[in-house]
């Protein structure tokens, strides 16, 4: 893992009247055309401010959704333009098309404190294609390339990959600095104790970072769906709880690898269950680890908050990713915001996963507590992973600076 080795950031360049391309993740969920969660806005605001004192011109670029043409108008940015207005007192210019003339009319014409925003990058065809003829005329106008889109960079896209090795001057903001920053320090001599809280749907989508933590950390603390093929694995009843049935040997197996290197492994040890995920009138509460047949478990206990609780209060290290219920539902999101809640109360570095992690801070209320939130969910997982990060390679240089 070598981190931001070789890789500038961006108080390393000039900027006066330069034209940086600043490529963000402004990927936010919609619901009916509005923002439901601005959370990576407002995380892209310090870089974007930081190249308007500087003096830059900025052109930004971010994808939305997946469309799957330029009519897909769902996946507009035009929203996001006019939240970025709003937050920053700038003038946002939406910019249709790539298209190297209007690039240059729009670019070279700002004035102070004014800002052009691409529309979606995927609206362009070569972005997901990693297309060279895409990242060339974007180069065409471009001084120097900031990426700070962390949650997109494990992609190999144009604008992550192809663009950057194009560009003598290339770097990332502060917002990709702060999160290698703080993700590296869950691997590279972490404070002890260490806890991982791993939860969410599937084990399948956790089995590398289990790999790579289980030399790292001090003990697991596995809830959510994904707890049930532990328990599985381990001889119990899981009734008609959601499993994975071609991970249960793999979960029995690292059960044993746990046990053997004398780390701790915590799992649920009562229940909430229901008959469904949507009937919330027959929800109960089962005060053992055995799940009847018919019942499946929607969330962790109050007996097992209380042993999470045990073990996390001496934590000095946590790194907690994936709810420990279907925490969108009121009545199964207690275990989820309990997790949070004991994280506020700890004196530990508080690192907090992308994705469901992020939204269930947010939702819990105790997101200002946390040391950290990662912006980028499946990102921050294959960089812990070790994983080859597309983003963070195109931007390195290979021999020194």
């Amino acid at each position: 893992m070598q981190g931001l080795k070789n890789i500038k950031t961006i108080g390393e360049f000039e900027y006066q009247d330069k034209v940086v391309f600043l490529r963000l993740d402004l990927n936010v969920p919609m619901e009916n055309g509005k923002i439901s969660d601005e959370t990576r806005i407002t995380a892209s605001l310090p870089t974007i401010k930081y190249l308007l004192e500087k003096g830059a011109r900025v052109l930004m670029a971010s994808h939305l959704g997946r469309p799957k043409s330029r009519e897909d108008k769902e996946f507009s940015l035009e929203p996001v333009a006019k939240r970025l207005s709003e937050l920053l007192s700038t003038e946002v210019f939406l910019l249709d098309e790539v298209e190297s003339a209007a690039i240059k009319h729009l670019v070279m014409g700002m004035k102070k404190n004014q800002l052009v925003l691409l529309e979606n990058i995927r609206f362009e065809e070569g972005e997901t294609k990693d297309s060279e003829e895409l990242a060339q005329e974007l180069a065409k106008h471009t001084d120097i390339y900031i990426n700070d889109a962390f949650g997109a960079s494990h992609r190999a896209h144009a604008t992550i990959h192809a663009l950057p090795k194009l560009m003598k001057n290339r770097g990332v903001g502060l917002l990709i600095e702060k999160e290698i920053q703080f993700l590296d320090q869950l691997i590279k001599n972490p404070s002890r104790p260490y806890w991982a809280i791993l939860g969410g749907s599937k084990v399948s989508d956790k089995i590398a970072v289990i790999e790579k933590l289980l030399d790292v950390v001090d003990g697991f603390i596995i809830g959510g769906a994904m707890a049930y093929t532990f328990l599985k694995a381990m001889g119990h009843q899981v009734g008609s709880s959601r499993i994975e049935q071609d991970k249960v040997r793999f979960a029995a197996e690292m059960v044993e690898r746990i046990k053997a290197r004398n780390k701790s492994l915590l799992l649920p040890i009562d229940h909430i269950v229901s008959t469904g995920i949507k009937n919330v009138s027959d929800i109960k509460t089962i005060k053992e680890v055995n799940i009847p047949e018919g019942y499946m478990g929607v969330d962790i206990g109050p007996q097992s908050i209380a042993q999470f609780n045990a073990a996390l209060k001496n934590a000095k290290t946590i790194f907690w990713n994936g709810p420990m219920g279907v925490f969108e539902v009121p009545e199964m999101a207690k275990g989820t915001f309990a997790i949070a809640k004991i994280l506020s109360e700890v004196d530990a570095l508080k690192i907090v996963g992308g994705g469901d992690s992020a939204a269930a801070a947010e939702a819990s209320g105790y997101a200002s507590s946390m040391t950290h939130i990662s912006t980028g969910g499946g990102a921050s997982l294959e960089y812990l992973q070790g994983d080859v990060m597309p983003g963070l390679e195109a931007v390195r240089y290979k021999h020194g600076r």
